[in-house]
């Protein structure tokens, strides 16, 4: 990959660590505010799983620098990477059962359209398939590095040949 591509997708990545900082420190605030006048049973879960969902982003974009010092490095390539695509894996995974658990919290009443709560699915069921992605993106990444554990063992057994 590019150094222009790397340092392109790294300001991305300081912008958007930024941004939910930001994020979790002024506007996650003002929207309790803004429920105030919802019923407890429905701010609180809200504000919370807002919460935890800029968590769980932040946790992917800290994973995500880690893998490009791995590849710049040259050692994306190792089982160390799998550490960070797990918590990747997991991370994403957690984001799809918090928008499920947005959808159920705005569900009860007449606040919040049917169709909103069944456009709030769809989005869960699409971030749980980011999460599939990922996982294969991992059993990739297994098959490449078992792949240069053996060229690297061939290279060791030809060179004692040698």
């Amino acid at each position: 990959m590019g150094q222009l591509v790397l340092l392109a997708l790294r300001i991305v990545l300081v912008l958007g660590i930024a941004g939910s900082v930001f994020v979790q420190a002024v506007m996650v605030p003002l929207l309790a505010i803004d429920l105030k006048e919802a019923p407890a049973a429905v701010r609180a879960p809200i504000v919370v799983i807002v919460l935890l969902g800029i968590v769980a982003a932040q946790v992917v974009m800290v994973c995500v620098w880690r893998l490009l010092t791995m590849m710049r490095q040259g050692t994306v390539f190792s089982h160390a990477a799998f550490r960070y695509v797990d918590v990747v894996i997991g991370a994403v995974a957690l984001a799809s059962l918090l928008v499920f658990a947005l959808g159920v919290a705005l569900a009860p009443g007449e606040r919040v359209a049917p169709g909103i709560v069944l456009l709030i699915g769809g989005f869960g069921l699409m971030v749980g398939g980011v999460a599939l992605l990922v996982y294969v993106l991992r059993m990739l990444l297994a098959q490449a590095v078992a792949r240069d554990v053996e060229a690297t063992h061939l290279r060791s057994e030809l060179d004692e040949v040698i």
